[in-house]
């Protein structure tokens, strides 16, 4: 009997360690595929919202500007004729 349970404490000591093995390379993996993912999003020319926000604001801001001198252009030639 005492043979049995040392065979079964080492085979629940060898899957202990086959699990702790498994989750290291899953987390080197992780690691690995991260700052792969990383490296090439640098590598692009991608803006971050913040920047892609103040651009649509500005563009926004003189749309409405234009619509306005369009607007003032229009009273101006009406009051031409």
């Amino acid at each position: 009997m005492q043979t049995r349970n040392k065979i079964l404490d080492d085979m629940s000591q060898l899957f202990t360690n086959a699990m702790g093995v498994a989750q290291g390379a899953r987390e080197e993996a992780e690691t690995a595929m991260k700052s792969l993912m990383d490296r090439w999003l640098a590598d692009r020319d991608f803006v971050t919202r913040e920047e892609f926000e103040a651009v649509r604001a500005m563009a926004q801001k003189a749309r409405e500007e234009n619509e306005a001198l369009a607007a003032r252009l229009a009273a101006l030639e009406a009051g031409k004729k």
